[in-house]
Formats: structure tokens, sequence, C-alpha cells
């Protein structure tokens, strides 16, 4: 059985197995990692009470009672996921540290034949090493702008053009605002999940160049941005969108008013501490009626002076370039970035 170091695991061709239970795969796990658990979250609670109670002898006799009947189902699970993925023959098993329940599964899979490496020190050598990437530091430049500027499409048409770019909202799920989830098609990840991938994503990227990222409040929906990424976000060179309101207008009706009308109604209810139950009533009454125009300028004056706000409390504490254009397409926004930096 070959147990490897984390840049070793990461490295080698294959696909990479978690047999933790589905709560803590749930919880956090390696970016594109197949959960095949050997305990259900009922069974792993069992074990731990057995252990705690009896203690560890009877655990794993217990342990081993429920997993072995399991073990053909695994076997021919990751079989079929290795088939379907040519060119990674290596099942890259982990569990929590690195113990019996990874093993185990190894030990069976070797004997059926299949090539296997396990990761030491299992997931929670994974999570230090995404903590160490978190703590920077980073060289930054931060695209922003007011609400409906477009700063999402440019920064993933740049990120076609070749530059680096860490699209936070994308690994949220949520695009930022009280609207945040209209449209998307899957939850938002836990935050340690959050976490985990935008660390992957860094690690991907050359350290001495820019990483373009999105101005974002320190929340995106539910997920936190990390403190130290968030510290030098608010610290970094800062590149301000500015377009004709018409312009910002057509954005966001394009990408929210052609979702279902309750959706955008439930979600303007969540701007109620803000702006005050009469404004609300008034935006809701205007989706209802269809009447977009309007709802969407009085949602944009709520928008802009937050912007504004916001860019007044940090503008003593880092450069900003200010970039005015009409009609510019999101190839030709994101070429001006990309010529600036």
């Amino acid at each position: 059985m070959k147990s490897v170091e984390l840049h070793e695991f990461l490295q080698a061709s294959g696909c990479i197995f978690d047999v933790r239970s589905p709560g803590e795969f749930a919880q956090g796990h390696l970016p594109g990692a197949f959960n095949l658990p050997l305990f259900s979250n009922e069974e792993r609670t069992h074990i731990g009470t057995v252990y705690k109670q009896i203690g560890r002898k009877e655990a794993v006799l217990q342990g081993m009672a429920l997993v072995a009947p399991k073990f053909p189902y695994l076997v021919e699970s990751i079989e079929n996921i290795l088939k379907s993925h040519p060119f990674q023959d290596i099942a890259k098993i982990h569990c929590w540290r690195g113990g019996m329940r990874s093993s185990s599964l190894t030990m069976f899979l070797e004997m059926a034949g299949f090539k296997c490496i396990t990761l030491k020190g299992g997931y929670k050598t994974f999570r230090r090493w995404v903590l160490k990437i978190l703590e920077g530091p980073f060289k930054l430049n931060v695209l922003g702008g007011m609400t409906g500027c477009g700063k999402t499409s440019i920064l993933q048409t740049m990120e076609r053009l070749g530059a680096q770019v860490i699209d936070l909202e994308a690994i949220a799920n949520h695009r930022g605002s009280s609207f945040g989830m209209i449209g998307m098609q899957n939850s938002q990840p836990s935050n340690e999940q959050f976490e985990n991938a935008i660390a992957f994503k860094i690690s991907s990227l050359d350290p001495s160049k820019h990483l373009w990222i999105e101005n974002e409040s320190r929340l995106i929906g539910n997920c936190k941005i990390p403190d130290s990424l968030y510290l030098a976000m608010k610290s970094s060179p800062l590149f301000v969108i500015e377009r004709p309101l018409i312009e910002r207008l057509n954005q966001i009706q394009e990408i929210y008013w052609t979702q279902d009308t309750k959706k955008l109604a439930e979600s303007a209810k969540r701007l109620a501490k803000k702006l005050g139950g009469e404004k609300v009533a008034d935006i809701i009454g205007a989706i209802e009626i269809g009447n977009l125009h309007s709802a969407t300028l009085r949602i944009l004056e709520y928008y802009d002076r937050t912007y504004q706000h916001e860019m007044l409390k940090h503008q003593l504490v880092r450069p900003q370039t200010i970039l005015y254009a009409e009609n510019f397409s999101d190839e030709a926004w994101a070429s001006r970035l990309i010529n600036l930096s």
C-alpha cells in the first residue's frame, strides 16, 4: 500500500475517492472528489459511540461488520468511475486522517488488482494546506463597478483571454446581492468548501502574476471570504468600470427579469430592513405588474448608494483607476483591463 504526501496525491493521474461519511463530505472535500462512504452518517455516529463507551476493539469489529458487505459495491463503483475517465487509472483514496477507512478499502482494491495510493494524513492534511494558502500573500487587481456593469462576465472573458481570474461568485454559486440565488442551479457550498475551492484555484495560478478578482462584500450569500484575502482585496489596486445607466438596466434585466417573478418578489423582500416596507412594496408591485424598468431603477438607487458609501470608505487605502466607456463589449472591456495590468 503506497501512502503519499499531498503534492504527489494531487499530481497523480487518477480519480480521488473520499470514503468519509456523506456529512463529512458535504462539510468540505477535495475539489473533484467522488464520495464513496464506508459508513453512513448514522453508522459513523454509532461506531463513534461504541468506541467511546466500549473501546477500540469492539468499534473496529462492528465497523468491519458494517463495511464488509459494501465492498463489492464500492469496488464496482470505483471501477466504473475509472473506466469513464480515460487515462485516470489510479484510485486515489483518502479518509479524515489517513487511517483505517482508507487503508481497509485500499487493501481490498489492491487484492482486486487496482492501482491505488492513499493520502498521508487524509483530508486533515489537505485542510492545513488550504488554510496555509489562504494566509497569502496575494497579488491582486480588483475589478469594481456599480451593479449592472457586467463585472462577472467581463472577468470570465478576461480569463478566456489568458488573464488569471478568481471568480468568487462562481465558486460561491451566488451573485452577491439579495437577488444572488436567482437563476442558480445548485445550492451554495459550505463555507469550508468555499475556502477549499478558492485555495485550489489559487494553487493553480502563477503567484508572480496578478490575480483579477471582483470587488465583493465580505459575504457572498452565506459564504464568507477568508479574512486575509478580503483584507488584501480592500487594499489592492481597484479598477472601476463606469457604464451608462441604460446599459446597466439592460444588463440587469437580461440576467434577472427572465426569471420567475415570484422569486424576484421574494428576493426584493430581503431589502425591507434597508429600504423600508413602503419602498419594497412599491418594488414588488412594479414586479408583479411587469413594470421591470421601474423596479430595476428603484433597486439600483439602493445598490448605487451602498456602492458609493463603500468606495468612499476605502478610497484612501488603495489606488483607484476609473474607466468609462459606452457600448463596449465584454471582449473590449477585458482587453482594455488586461492591457492596463
